[in-house]
């Protein structure tokens, strides 16, 4: 008996291990993105890259209607398998298995998903030019959860003290203030990346994403994305997401096990773009310049990826794809766009744009100049080729026109610039798509530039709000919040909104404590942002500008309908004095007019024979 049950303990035994070595030897699969998918869309391949343990040693097999398996592609790293789908027009929403099965025994199944799409997905409106922008750096927003300021696997722990630290804003924190944005006039909601940043330091600001399919926890989950996402569409805002295509960062997962040598450029080693963006344009270019612009990293914490390699290409193309679908958003902003690959960006902005011919996508290109950044818009016909399905791109040289002009204090002509700039708009194909700004994450508070003048920030405001664009507004310049100009410093572009943390002695969604010049500030924003809500020949009126004299400047907007009878006159004088112009002058706008009622102030102005002008100040006159 005692034989017979130690026979039986040892056996059990045996085959306990043999059980615990089967399943340490069975495939696990650790990525499958996308994650999931939809039933009708337009396209009707499917790219699943699947990421396992030898992973590439097995043979996968589905079995479900409408749905097939194309091809199935190996490449260098054994740990992955790229497995093309086909998905039929009338393949239906609903679960199917994926089984994984090797020579040698080995198996391993997935379950796979197809959702039924949103009604009226595809046709999804876009932002445009009745829209207003509001754009927040969401660590440095509003703490809306506390209990997700430090999560124990991810290094960069909360810190307020540091400049460049997490300082704990998230997307409750947003969600938690849309009515704030809302009554300020704003209609569209641009956070800057939320995605995974899994990065020692500095992680806050969420350019270097470590997991595409991953909301930063920091911030919340996918699902608070979600959330937010139908909540601002309660408020009237929808949600752009800030996307970056060029460059991941330094701790992705791909880093530990690239699928391919040339996954990043220079083979997962450090060498720095140049930043010379005309290179791609100019005729001139060496052929080293080009590639090093596109394929150089920005920094040794960021590879930059390699969108030649049509695996890496098809994974951010579905990607985007994945988030508009998923979220629900409204439009994409689109980080240093002219820094990826030329074929690639034709690729990319072709198949969202006939995914969803309605929706809005802006790209990043920070220059002067506007015939580089023209290169990128939809319809332009360029010298190299290079064709283009982006709708909108960041004005970039009318804004730092503007900037420009109102920091100095000396020009006699001081519009001239900005006048000579908005005279070039016929080199873009559509320019009042472009988006139009004061300021963003990158660059000097506003109110910085014009020296602490808050005339000549008002300005500033008013020509934003005014011009044929879609205004782009950055949070915390409706407070006259301050930064350094002279050397770069992000971390002066990107304070703490106050009273977005519990004990803040300043809350500026509710007004407390606020200064009464910061309350005039926010005050003149919301009273300026809510009535060009309500104004279609600010939205899709054309205009007619009139040469700078003499440190004054007028345009007009107006209607279509025989020069129209909607009008409005924006006249700027940053004199210290009163100026006086001849109406004669603007006779093409203002014959039979007699006057004109400032918005902003509520005062009738005569019109027929003289304009005069207050020192410094912009009038904007409905007639």
């Amino acid at each position: 008996m005692k034989k017979t049950l130690v026979h039986l303990l040892i056996g059990a035994a045996f085959l306990a291990a043999g059980a615990a070595n089967a399943q340490a030897q069975a495939p696990a699969i650790d990525h499958m993105e996308p994650p999931f998918w939809w039933a009708g869309m337009q396209h009707k391949g499917l790219q699943l890259m699947v990421h396992g343990p030898a992973i590439a040693e097995l043979a996968p097999a589905l079995d479900y209607p409408g749905v097939r398996i194309a091809s199935v592609s190996r490449v260098a790293s054994k740990n992955y398998l790229f497995i093309d789908l086909a998905i039929d027009e009338d393949a239906r929403p609903g679960s199917f298995e994926i089984t994984f099965r090797g020579k040698d025994g080995r198996s391993a199944s997935h379950t796979y998903r197809l959702l039924a799409r949103e009604p009226g997905s595809a046709g999804r409106k876009g932002f445009d030019t009745k829209d207003a922008i509001y754009q927040v750096m969401p660590d440095r927003f509003a703490n809306g959860d506390p209990k997700n300021d430090s999560i124990a696997a991810l290094p960069d722990k909360l810190d307020r003290k540091l400049g460049h630290g997490r300082h704990g804003g998230d997307i409750q924190g947003m969600i938690d203030h849309l009515d704030y944005i809302e009554g300020l006039g704003f209609t569209q909601l641009w956070p800057t990346p939320l995605v995974e940043n899994d990065m020692p330091a500095a992680s806050y600001h969420g350019y270097a994403a470590t997991d595409h399919y991953r909301i930063d926890p920091r911030y919340g989950s996918n699902e608070d994305y979600l959330r937010l996402s139908r909540e601002a569409k309660k408020h009237g805002i929808g949600l752009i997401q800030d996307v970056v295509l060029s460059h991941i960062g330094l701790n992705h997962w791909w880093m530990k096990d690239l699928p391919t040598p040339d996954w990043v450029n220079y083979q997962g080693k450090f060498v720095a773009t140049a930043h010379h963006r005309t290179a791609v344009q100019d005729p001139y270019a060496s052929k080293e310049d080009a590639e090093n612009f596109t394929r150089g990293w920005f920094s040794p914490g960021m590879p930059d990826m390699n969108q030649t390699n049509p695996f890496v290409a098809n994974y951010l193309i579905q990607n985007n794809i994945w988030w508009i679908e998923y979220a629900g958003l409204s439009g994409l902003r689109i980080d240093t766009f002219g820094y990826s690959d030329g074929k690639f960006l034709t690729e990319f902005t072709r198949r969202l744009m006939a995914e969803y011919p309605n929706l809005n996508m802006v790209g990043e290109e920070w220059s002067k100049l506007p015939p580089v950044v023209a290169h990128w818009q939809r319809g332009k016909v360029n010298h190299d080729g290079y064709v283009s399905s982006m709708p909108s791109l960041m004005d970039f040289p009318l804004t730092e026109a503007m900037r420009d002009a109102l920091a100095d204090k000396n020009n006699a002509n001081l519009f001239n610039g900005v006048y000579e700039t908005l005279s070039l708009d016929y080199l873009y194909p559509d320019p009042k798509r472009l988006v139009l700004f004061e300021g963003n994450h990158d660059m000097a508070r506003i109110y910085s530039v014009v020296n602490e003048d808050f005339d000549r920030y008002k300005m500033d405001i008013a020509f934003v709000m005014t011009m044929p664009r879609i205004p782009h507004f950055y949070s915390g310049d409706e407070l006259l919040m301050t930064s350094d100009v002279k050397v770069r410093n992000d971390n002066s572009y990107r304070t703490d909104f106050p009273g977005g943390w519990a004990g803040d002695k300043v809350n500026a969604f509710t007004g407390k404590g606020l200064a009464p010049r910061v309350r005039d500030a926010q005050d003149f924003v919301r009273k300026l942002v809510n009535w060009r809500k309500n104004n279609p020949v600010i939205h899709d009126g054309k205009l007619m500008q009139y040469g700078p004299e003499n440190n004054t400047w007028v345009y007009f907007r107006y209607d279509d309908q025989a020069r129209g009878t909607k009008k409005v006159m924006v006249a700027f004088n940053a004199n210290p004095r009163e100026m006086v112009l001849p109406a004669a002058r603007f006779h093409e706008m203002l014959g039979g007019v007699s006057s004109g009622r400032d918005i902003l102030s509520g005062q009738t102005y005569e019109l027929s024979r003289e304009i005069r002008l207050p020192s410094r100040s912009v009038l904007i006159l409905e007639i």
